[in-house]
């Protein structure tokens, strides 16, 4: 999906926030639509193991009203943290409406942590609730004895018997509580640890009224969710993005929710097979697709209309560049013009792209989203010439001088951290009110942005500066290259080397042989002092549960075998 009209300046201008002095996301994400359409879906549900149904909004309000009945007994009340520990099912969302209703934050943490990941954000947090189910309870238990305050553990589905309190009997035991807690637009409503380069997680404390920041971008990303022009089938939501992080929560499950329409919940593990029978089984219209399961899916199915029918009207893909290779095979193979996303948890789904109302080009992050000042700025906190490289940043009021509602509250406990986050002197206006996201692009003269990797990511070798993405792009576009992670070797004359990981793709062999071809590929197509001068075959990369390549792992290791300490 293309079009010849660029709409971009003229939405930008006629773009207003709308954020209401009270607002609730159990409000709008549920109970209003449990009054307008009760019977409409709201969650198609499916486990691996061959189980699926469907829930109503009036089903999810009912389930919420006895959960946040079950939590105010046991002492939640507003400003508690609540974790929630379950992978995409009914109860992850039912738990986050009715933790909203009482004005308490949810905590979503991964079933995929160890105990030592939860016991930190459960103690750093003083969550005194955790909801867990059978992926992550045995996890859970072990780390609550370094939890001291972590009071009561609801055990859901075959976690049973394992917590104080079973889900079914819980809420079998209690009066539905019809009354919401009345929150402000600015009240804390979730809590999501990230996790940087360096130091220890730090939750981001996220408002109600970012949910609201997130949709100009989520409308624009999806093509104008839900009211695609000329669509035939309703529209379907389905994401492998864990509900669990930014990427499910706040770019699939709420904002679906907000627009009363279904979301798919898969309960089971990703593979290229299980994404096609999901998308053909639920008629799925409108996806969220990290680069990581693009690639998978590109490699397993080079025209997947061939064997699957497919209603895919709209692709979001964010956390990685996706590269020309991945942008073409979408937009030829599915049909679907790819819209490229650049957020991040403090201040999420604020650049992208939206094929039906501006230009895509393939390889950019896209422009910024209606309602968003987003810059390219220097150390200093000035914007940078145009095609200059600098730190991606947003500011705190839009273009229109009003304030933009997707930022976060700051960081848990941690107020040197969020003061950091930001840039400049509040007293210039040339410089104040700029929040940096660590993320180097440049801007081109009509607005897109071109990554160029995390600025951590970045490195020099031989006196070059060296953004990893366009190099581990280039190699994936070889058919033997499943997946890429380029880093920096330690070398004592030139600085560092390019060195790339590389993960096969099936029926590939790793020898010196195709060590030359794929120096050779990436020699002809990029920049000579680009091309990886070492590659070393790897089965899996690190990667981060939201999908994302831990580059800083693969240089951890290059620093290690060199003997030299970590940076």
């Amino acid at each position: 999906m293309t079009t010849a009209v660029d709409r971009h300046a003229a939405l930008h201008a006629g773009f207003r926030w709308r954020v209401p002095a009270h607002f609730n996301i159990a409000q709008a994400c549920c109970e209003r639509w449990a009054r307008r359409t009760p019977d409409a879906v709201a969650i198609h549900w499916a486990h691996e193991d061959g189980r699926r149904g469907r829930v109503t909004y009036a089903q999810l309000q009912a389930m919420a009203e006895r959960l946040s009945a079950v939590l105010a007994a046991r002492g939640v009340g507003r400003g508690d943290r609540v974790a929630i520990v379950m992978p995409q099912r009914v109860e992850t969302a039912v738990a986050h409406m009715a933790v909203y209703r009482l004005g308490a934050v949810a905590m979503p943490l991964s079933m995929l942590f160890g105990p030592e990941a939860l016991a930190y954000r459960l103690q750093d947090s003083g969550a005194r609730l955790a909801i867990v189910d059978e992926s992550a309870i045995a996890a859970l238990r072990m780390a609550r004895a370094d939890c001291p305050g972590l009071q009561t553990v609801l055990a859901v589905g075959a976690a049973a018997g394992q917590g104080d309190l079973d889900w079914a009997d819980a809420l079998a035991a209690v009066r539905p509580r019809r009354r919401a807690v009345r929150t402000t637009a600015d009240d804390p409503a979730v809590l999501i640890y990230t996790s940087g380069t360096t130091g220890p997680p730090k939750g981001a404390l996220i408002p109600h009224r970012a949910l609201i920041g997130n949709l100009s971008g989520f409308v624009c990303s999806q093509n104008w969710y839900p009211h695609t022009p000329g669509a035939g089938d309703a529209p379907v939501f389905w994401s492998p993005a864990d509900w669990a992080w930014t990427g499910g929560l706040m770019d699939a499950l709420l904002p679906v929710l907000y627009f009363g329409r279904p979301i798919v919940a898969w309960q089971g593990r990703f593979t290229p097979e299980a994404a096609f029978a999901l998308m053909q089984r639920y008629r799925v219209t409108h996806s969220f697709l990290f680069p990581t399961a693009l690639k998978a899916m590109m490699k397993a199915e080079r025209e997947p209309r061939r064997r699957w029918k497919l209603r895919l009207r709209a692709i979001m893909s964010a956390g990685e560049a996706v590269g020309d290779t991945v942008f073409a095979w979408t937009r030829d193979a599915l049909g679907v013009t790819l819209n490229e996303m650049f957020g991040q948890t403090e201040i999420n789904y604020v650049v992208g792209n939206c094929a039906l109302h501006w230009p895509a080009r393939p390889g950019s992050m896209g422009r910024a989203y209606p309602g968003h000042r987003v810059a390219v700025i220097d150390d200093e906190g000035r914007e940078c010439p145009r095609g200059t490289p600098g730190d991606v940043a947003v500011h705190r009021l839009d273009v229109h001088g009003e304030p933009d509602p997707v930022f976060f509250l700051g960081y848990w406990r941690n107020e040197a951290a969020t003061r950091a986050k930001y840039t400049g002197d509040p007293a210039s206006p040339a410089t104040a009110g700029w929040c940096r996201t660590g993320d180097t692009a440049v801007m081109d003269a009509d607005g897109y942005l071109w990554y160029q990797g995390r600025s951590d990511d970045m490195f020099k070798a031989a006196g070059y500066r060296i953004g990893p993405s366009e190099v581990e792009n280039c190699l994936v576009r070889h058919p033997a290259v499943a997946n890429a992670a380029v880093v920096p070797k330690p070398d004592p004359e030139r600085g560092a080397l390019v060195k790339a990981y590389v993960v096969l793709a099936p029926g590939f062999t790793g020898d010196a042989a195709l060590v030359d071809a794929l120096q050779q590929h990436v020699r002809g197509r990029l920049a000579p002092y680009e091309y990886p001068k070492e590659i070393e075959f790897i089965d899996a990369l690190p990667m981060t549960t939201t999908g994302k390549v831990q580059r800083r792992v693969l240089r951890l290791r290059e620093l290690e075998r060199a003997g030299l300490p970590a940076a």
